[in-house]
């Protein structure tokens, strides 16, 4: 081997050395130390709870990450059915539960609201798809497509970080090359030489252009940006249980207030023969065209109960990958509570939760390291050289070695093996520095922007946190309110009603002691107690999950650790316009 080429050998495996040494140094993690750590961005853990939240990461240090092999890949969940055994439709990742008092139980409610309604009844037309609350919680852990495009997603970050692994590697060419000169040449001695020749090479090599850097560097940042996507996909679970949570509480809404829809139009027309059956002197005929009245906006407003039942019932079936056509038929009463996140735990508590235990927060700490690692990278570009390993005898250097033809004229008489390699270390300084410089603010530029990307999430997660438990405080005081508007409404509309029974006498004169307008008014005011009271119902189950997903708590919690009751068998044909869900 030539004395310069063991010199650029020997020079590259020195500057490579130097900078793993200084990538390793730089990526220790440095404790903060007593005192000094701004109470605002690490507060205490909770009881039951280690370490301190995560921050932003400045363009200095990166924490090491453990290898490939050793990160978490979530797989494809098991199947079950009610009673635990195979069924390929139920399908769930269950991990190791995670330790913490903030989860309570789940726990369901066992009191139902004052005169509890009949569950309504689909349409002889509709076709009813029977589910409960665990199984379709359970479903929403394989099934759901957000979930399929993060794993996607995976496999794209893994083949990336296949590829970026390989750049050390040559590509192998073969193939064949015919060159023709005709004309003037320029001699070695500086003369013209008119002459016409031919040459044709057919053989292979195995060419290798490459820069240092990129070698070192970029498998570095594409194993950070396949565990942010790894991350993603806990993020997409997490989407898709609190999507189905707010679409399954939907469904129970809209049949409870198709219930209480049709209670109301079956008392008004209990209603209108009342008035009708009156004696004439004791009624006039506008009270019974206001109870007429009454019932005809009933039955409008059933009918839209019942639409929107199936609306709902449409729109669980698509987050889940069920058959659109189906109204589903929940197996729990619609009065339902479900409190998933301890009551007693203040909002200046469950942040910290938060902030440590969400998905995205580690998802864009991964994305900040992977422009941290990039930044060094073209920092260090000048320092390593790029290396080439090439042939000779052709345009691009492709071929290194094969058969060789030559002649003059139009022939090609002379044949020969042929071997060429070149291998070359050159160190390059793009644009005399300036090109060099610019790199480096832009890379500057991604990692600013990436830190900014990540505090902007951490505001956007403690800003859900302090909404969702907004919303289950409140939803929690106005389902006790909800209660007592059915209760009174429930009193007044059978005091009155008994009253419009019921006469008096003033003088000459015959009464009624509650006209039929009292009445109507008060089945009017029943009927929206009904509905203010399951629309709060289902806005504190909503508010339930939207917490449990602010404070990013994994959905196999819910879908496995902690079921919500027994898993059921459910029917997963979708019909014959839509192909079945693969498993997965």
């Amino acid at each position: 081997m030539p004395w310069q080429l063991r010199f650029a050998a020997l020079a590259t495996l020195a500057v490579v050395f130097a900078a793993s040494t200084e990538l390793r140094v730089a990526a220790q993690v440095v404790a903060p130390a007593p005192g000094r750590t701004p109470a605002e961005l690490v507060p205490a853990p909770l009881p039951g709870q280690t370490g301190v939240l995560p921050r932003p990461l400045a363009p200095q240090p990166f924490a090491p990450q453990p290898p490939l092999s050793q990160l978490p890949v979530l797989q494809a969940p098991p199947p079950l059915d009610g009673n635990g055994q195979p069924n390929a439709s139920l399908r769930a990742a269950c991990p190791h539960p995670m330790p913490g008092d903030i989860l309570q139980g789940p726990t369901y409610s066992d009191t139902g609201p004052p005169g509890l309604l009949p569950v309504g009844v689909v349409a002889p037309t509709d076709r009813p798809l029977p589910i409960n609350l665990a199984t379709a919680l359970r479903l929403s852990n394989g099934r759901p497509l957000v979930i399929a495009a993060a794993q996607a997603r995976v496999q794209i970050a893994a083949a990336q970080a296949d590829k970026a692994s390989v750049l050390w590697l040559p590509s192998a060419n073969v193939g064949t090359a015919y060159i023709r000169h005709t004309g003037g040449i320029q001699s070695v001695t500086g003369d013209m030489v008119v002459d016409s020749t031919n040459s044709f090479i057919a053989g292979g090599s195995a060419v290798l252009r490459v820069a240092t850097t990129d070698a070192y560097f970029e498998p570095l940042a594409a194993r950070q940006i396949l565990r942010a996507r790894q991350i993603d996909t806990q993020t997409a679970r997490n989407e898709a249980l609190e999507q189905t949570a707010e679409s399954y509480f939907n469904v129970q809404m809209a049949r409870g207030t198709y219930a209480a829809m049709t209670d109301a139009m079956t008392k008004a027309n209990d209603l209108v023969r009342r008035v009708q059956s009156l004696a004439g002197g004791l009624v006039a005929p506008d009270e019974i065209d206001r109870s007429r009245t009454l019932l005809a906006e009933l039955e409008q407003s059933t009918q839209v109960a019942r639409q929107q039942w199936r609306v709902a019932s449409a729109n669980l079936t698509r987050v889940l990958r069920l058959d659109p056509a189906a109204v589903v038929v929940p197996l729990e009463p619609d009065h339902l509570q479900v409190t998933v996140i301890a009551p007693e735990w203040p909002v200046d508590d469950l942040i910290p939760v938060g902030l440590m235990n969400r998905p995205e927060l580690a998802s864009h700490r991964a994305q900040v390291r992977a422009t941290l690692i990039r930044l060094k990278r073209e920092k260090m570009r000048p320092l390593m050289p790029s290396l080439l390993i090439t042939g000779n005898g052709t345009p691009d250097f492709y071929f290194q070695g094969g058969i060789f033809g030559t002649g003059t004229g139009g022939s090609l008489n002379q044949w020969d093996g042929r071997g060429d390699v070149g291998a070359q270390a050159v160190w390059q300084l793009d644009n005399l520095g300036f090109g060099y410089r610019a790199k480096v603010r832009e890379q500057q530029g991604e990692v600013e922007l990436a830190n900014v990307e990540l505090f902007n999430v951490q505001d956007r997660v403690a800003a859900e946190v302090a909404q969702a438990k907004a919303d289950v405080d409140s939803a929690a005081v106005r389902v006790g309110q909800a209660e007592t508007g059915i209760k009174q409404g429930l009193s007044t509309y059978v005091g009155n009603l008994r009253g419009m029974g019921q006469t008096q006498r003033f003088g000459d004169v015959l009464t009624l002691i509650n006209r039929p307008q009292e009445v109507v008014a008060s089945l009017q005011q029943l009927q929206q107690a009904y509905v203010n009271y399951y629309r709060t119902v289902a806005d504190f189950n909503r508010a339930q999950f939207r917490l449990f997903y602010a404070l990013g708590f994994p959905a196999e919690q819910l879908a496995c650790v902690r079921p919500l009751g027994p898993i059921e068998p459910v029917d997963t044909y979708r019909g014959p316009a839509l192909p079945n869900v693969p498993l997965r």
